[in-house]
């Protein structure tokens, strides 16, 4: 159960530092764990990003602090990390619905947002298909992105839309969507909507090569209408999978979507037939 339990300890030294400056880098190093699939996994399990519940925790704390207390607004968002009242007001109107002053009036009531607790689970017996196979590097010519972890989810849809909407889907149709963070240690990474490269062709403006390297990949097969089918699958990597881990390990900070031609299925990727992968790479512990 270690990463279960690393998740849990994160939680718990978050708690515990709730008031200091705390960083993806930080927190996942505490707790053994890369940063890459730290930010991954803990989205996943938990429903929130890092930077979502950190912020979700402080600003309770903080309403809590202004209606039991009689510390000045501007100490308690140096506290939680704000660097101005103004900056702090709008975060916590944003959460509360009601800003510092008001609540200082007694006008209304507080939000909580509680701390996480992670619950082993083992009810059930839900199997994972997936399969260990080796592949050798290749080299993909992609549309490439930077995004910041927080916000990702979000943001890379959008992405692809914008992909399509520009005419490049007759360039790059979009059979792999590939994240990268080489270093596993990062605040962002790099997204490629991708397919496989042939380089008897030219590179045409606004797209990029970059070569996967050879690495031994767990596969997990997915059916069903996207995005639901591949964000359950996910969530039962994270969840499931990765916690009953013994032989191997995670091994680099890369993660591939591999997507089968939509126009194969009658209704695309919204097809209950419509088939995709997640590669994750891994190695022998």
């Amino acid at each position: 159960m270690e990463w279960m339990e690393s998740i849990g300890k994160a939680i718990q030294y978050i708690e515990d530092h709730i008031t200091e400056e705390l960083s993806a880098d930080q927190i996942a190093g505490e707790v053994n764990l890369s940063p890459f699939y730290f930010q991954k996994g803990f989205a996943m399990l938990c429903g929130f990003t890092l930077g979502e519940y950190i912020r979700n925790r402080r600003l309770a704390l903080a309403g809590n602090d202004l209606a039991t207390g009689d510390d000045k607004v501007i100490d308690i968002a140096l506290k939680y990390g704000y660097d101005s009242p103004d900056s702090f007001t709008k975060a916590f109107t944003r959460f509360h619905g009601v800003t510092p002053s008001q609540l200082r009036r007694h006008e209304t009531m507080l939000k909580s947002f509680a701390p996480l607790k992670i619950r082993i689970s083992l009810d059930g017996g839900y199997l994972m298909d997936y399969k260990i196979v080796k592949k050798e590097a290749f080299t993909v010519i992609a549309n490439a992105k930077e995004f910041s972890y927080e916000g990702a989810k979000d943001a890379i849809p959008p992405f692809w839309q914008e992909h399509y909407k520009e005419g490049k889907g007759q360039t790059v149709m979009g059979m792999f969507g590939i994240n990268i963070d080489e270093e596993m240690g990062q605040n962002k990474f790099e997204y490629l909507i991708a397919d496989l490269y042939d380089p008897a062709k030219e590179i045409p403006e606004g797209f990029v090569t970059r070569i996967i390297p050879e690495f031994t990949w767990a596969v997990f097969p997915c059916k069903g209408a996207m995005p639901e089918a591949l964000q359950d699958v996910n969530i039962k990597i994270f969840s499931e999978w990765l916690p009953s881990l013994k032989e191997y390990e995670l091994a680099a900070g890369y993660c591939v979507e591999y997507y089968e031609d939509p126009s194969k299925y009658e209704k695309g990727t919204l097809d209950e037939n419509y088939y995709c992968e997640l590669w994750i790479p891994v190695k022998q512990k």
